[in-house]
């Protein structure tokens, strides 16, 4: 396993990592985005998965940030 991977799961299982959750009406999905090691780089990656969804039609209500521990299902 990559060991940046390898670091990135461990930080989510201790709860330390950086995750989004954004929520669309059109179609009505929660999404998570994440695990981020630090908040600047899901800052830099943030604006990217934004512009993809609007692209593919979606229309994000509202996205918020947070450090936890998250796993499986990441789309609801």
């Amino acid at each position: 396993m990559d060991p940046l991977k390898a670091f990135r799961n461990m930080f989510n299982r201790l709860g330390f990592a950086w995750w989004v959750k954004i929520q669309t009406d059109d179609p009505i999905v929660t999404y998570w985005f994440g695990p981020f090691l630090t908040k600047k780089s899901l800052d830099g990656a943030l604006s990217v998965f934004l512009e993809d969804l609007t692209l593919e039609g979606s229309k994000p209500l509202d996205h918020s940030i947070t450090r936890s521990r998250r796993s499986e299902p990441l789309t609801i």
